[in-house]
């Protein structure tokens, strides 16, 4: 009898602790039907998981013909949220064509989803490739919606051809005065650089010239500008700069860090876009006033 007992404990505790009751928590039925897949599911982790291959994309790297398998595929997993009223949280990636990213970094920044990397896997791809890395917590099924309408809005976007200027003759004193620095000119080109400092791994201060630095470099024209440069942000300042980029049609073309082990954490979106100088300008002075970065 007493044998008896100590089996049905030890059965017991196992059917409570055992780990492929984890996704039992989550609305299984109800994500495949919004995001129109099977899932696969990883019990020992308590993850479901949606893979899209982009089998549309035939990715040759130095030649090689690169299968979906081989990492282009578009995924997004869920698990069970931690905190009070969170359901669920997401990661996932995104493979997207260059003239695709900017139009899945809208509809996810809209959507509450935060985008926290966007940069290259390969080298030598053809056509170029970049993935979009995201994550988010909330209710189970606004999360699948969310994520659904990011990952269709890449869908039949054309690449548009546009007017690039092609000679550089920039009025940098507008300029100056919509951000409220000073710059730099050269050969018709013009430059601002404003610096914020962090303390590096061996502890010594870096700051402006040793590249913790926001910059744009503007050339073409005024009435048909283009520029390019770089945000040094805080973590918690990334999604109020991208959302406020994007809204002024401001392309990011990478998220990702300069550093490591760095205090503050400071990450770095690199950004490409063409209009009016003086529109571009303030599309960039008014993403500078969702950070802390003081202009002097």
């Amino acid at each position: 009898m007493k044998n008896h007992i100590i089996i049905l404990l030890s059965f017991t505790f196992f059917t409570v602790t055992n780990p492929a009751n984890k996704t039992n928590s989550l609305n299984k039925k109800l994500i495949e039907k919004i995001l129109n897949t099977k899932l696969d599911e990883y019990p020992e982790e308590g993850v479901v998981r949606a893979n899209f291959p982009r089998t549309d994309i035939k990715l040759k790297i130095e030649g090689y013909d690169l299968d979906p398998f081989m990492g282009l595929a578009t995924w997004v997993a869920f698990q069970k949220g931690k905190k009070p009223g969170i359901e669920v949280m997401i990661m996932g990636d995104t493979v997207l064509l260059e003239h695709e990213i900017n139009t899945a970094m809208s509809t996810a920044l809209e959507s509450n989803i935060q985008v926290t990397a966007l940069h290259n896997h390969f080298y030598y791809d053809e056509p170029k490739i970049y993935f979009m890395h995201f994550s988010a917590e909330g209710k189970t099924e606004e999360l699948a919606r969310n994520i659904k309408k990011v990952f269709d809005s890449a869908k039949n976007v054309k690449k548009i051809k546009k007017d690039v200027p092609t000679i550089n003759k920039i009025n940098g004193s507008e300029i100056e005065k919509i951000i409220g620095v000073k710059g730099q000119a050269k050969n018709g080109m013009f430059k601002i650089v404003i610096g914020r400092t962090t303390r590096a791994e061996c502890g010594c201060l870096v700051g402006k010239s040793m590249g913790i630095n926001t910059w744009a470099a503007f050339g073409g024209t005024n009435d048909n500008a283009v520029v390019c440069g770089d945000f040094a942000v805080l973590e918690s300042e990334l999604q109020d700069v991208l959302k406020t980029l994007r809204k002024a049609n401001i392309e990011i073309v990478s998220i990702h860090n300069h550093m490591i082990q760095e205090n503050p954490r400071l990450i770095f979106l690199h950004f490409w876009a063409q209009g009016k100088a003086s529109d571009l300008a303030r599309g960039l002075k008014n993403a500078l006033d969702q950070t802390s970065i003081i202009i002097k």
